[in-house]
């Protein structure tokens, strides 16, 4: 390999992230505490600029060990509650009455001058070959740290000698959540307390993973797809660097880190993975949003999706955002957004993910029809100005009258995203579905 060739694609990005706001200096690697797997200097800068009070509890009771303890401290609720719940609710520190915060997120509306200077207060950090082992001296290429918190990993690879299966080959062989001779964990990469995603990366193509396990790790394609098919469409200079310019980009990282990645728990609410966007997720519900944040409510979008390419999971993103959305005057755009699944059973993988996705309890109603007729249920659920109800398309037109009424007495306005993906779409109760929506959207801006 042809390690000079790789270092060019490294100055490269690092550069450019260094010019869109992220900081980045050479050398820092020398700061990165490898037993925390932390830039505990950024964890400290972070708490001391957004939450000056706490900093002080801190020093007052730790005194020169304040930072050591804040660190020790941090690395305990990373590996005990995983690296996605520390970031959006914050950990414990003995002598501070408050969680500290570790991040701050942009609000769906509504930013106040304190919350933006949090916001402008995040430290988003780039750093290269991190010696991230207190059992060897491998280095992983690039690291991502969101106020001293590694997020994500990056292996990059010079495609005139190498591919993006290489650097997929090493994470697999080489980059093991745990140190097999002394089964030591090893706190960058070990899951929960590591870092939240992986990326694989050449010039030409690129590909995640959200949890290291040797040889049966899944990468999964982060491409932009080229041609209806796989890949990256050609271009002159570097075909992948959409990763850092547009999904690393400073909002849009912290977009992902705050509302993008779900926890993924088994039959025993067990804690086993995160779910990632990938590239074409991400792009479908950033532009349905900005669509009707620009155009208002009453237009219509078809979205194509092929089999295996999560189109669960951007119908469940998607109702969220929408159900978020306000306009420039921080008013709602929808009051409910209406799911349809055209099974006559409701989809349960289409349940689980939009439930999932739930981040408030109790804005999400589920049609089930237990206990309750379901037209009842539903009726009930868009009085009760749920955020979101989700049914089948058999239910949903015995709502349309409460829609109309809605609609018409208080104002509301509703958004429908409809599953369209089988057969029964063919048959006449689809076809008086599609024709209700297009009279109450005509009506009532439906």
């Amino acid at each position: 390999m042809s390690i000079h060739k790789e270092i060019h694609l490294e100055d490269e990005i690092c550069a450019d992230l260094a010019a869109a706001g992220w900081l980045y200096e050479p050398g820092d690697n020398a700061r990165y505490d490898r037993a925390k797997a932390l830039f505990v200097d950024d964890v400290v800068d972070w708490i001391k600029v957004s939450q000056p009070k706490a900093w002080e509890a801190i020093e007052k009771g730790h005194g020169a060990s304040a930072a050591k303890v804040v660190a020790g401290r941090l690395r305990k609720a990373l590996d005990a509650q995983g690296t996605l719940e520390e970031p959006r609710h914050g950990f414990e520190v003995m002598g501070v009455k408050q969680a500290i915060a570790l991040c701050q997120f942009m609000p769906a509306f509504g930013m106040n001058a304190d919350l933006q200077g949090k916001y402008a207060a995040n430290r988003l950090r780039v750093v290269r070959q991190v010696h991230y082992s207190l059992h060897h001296e491998n280095s992983i290429d690039l690291v991502l740290f969101v106020n001293g918190i590694p997020v994500a990993t990056g292996e990059l690879k010079s495609h005139y000698t190498q591919s993006v299966q290489d650097a997929i080959y090493q994470y697999k062989t080489d980059r093991l959540p745990a140190f097999k001779p002394k089964n030591a964990p090893e706190p960058l990469l070990a899951f929960p307390g590591g870092a939240l995603v992986h990326f694989a990366v050449s010039n030409a193509e690129a590909a995640m993973t959200t949890r290291l396990a040797g040889l049966d790790t899944n990468f999964l394609p982060f491409n932009q797809g080229h041609d209806g098919g796989a890949g990256n469409p050609p271009k002159a200079g570097i075909a992948t660097d959409y990763l850092w310019k547009e999904v690393w980009q400073r909002d849009s990282f912290l977009q992902i880190l705050g509302r993008y990645l779900v926890p993924v728990r088994n039959a025993k609410k067990q804690l086993t993975g995160w779910i990632f966007p990938r590239y074409h997720q991400l792009t479908v519900t950033r532009k349905l949003v900005a669509a009707v944040a620009n155009d208002g409510p009453g237009g219509k979008y078809l979205i194509q999706h092929s089999a295996g390419s999560g189109k669960t999971n951007s119908i469940a993103w998607t109702a969220h955002f929408l159900a978020d959305l306000h306009d420039a005057e921080d008013h709602k755009v929808f009051d409910t957004v209406i799911v349809i699944s055209d099974r006559t059973v409701l989809d349960a993988q289409l349940r689980e993910a939009i439930e999932s996705f739930e981040r408030t309890r109790g804005v999400v109603a589920v049609v089930t029809g237990e206990g309750a007729s379901k037209s009842k249920e539903l009726a009930e659920a868009l009085a009760a100005g749920k955020k979101i109800v989700v049914c089948t398309i058999q239910t949903f037109p015995f709502a349309l009258e409460e829609v109309r009424k809605l609609a018409a007495t208080r104002g509301k306005r509703f958004a429908v995203i409809a599953d369209e993906a089988h057969s029964s779409q063919t048959n006449e109760t689809a076809a008086k579905l599609k024709l209700e929506i297009g009279r109450a959207s005509c009506r009532e801006r439906v």
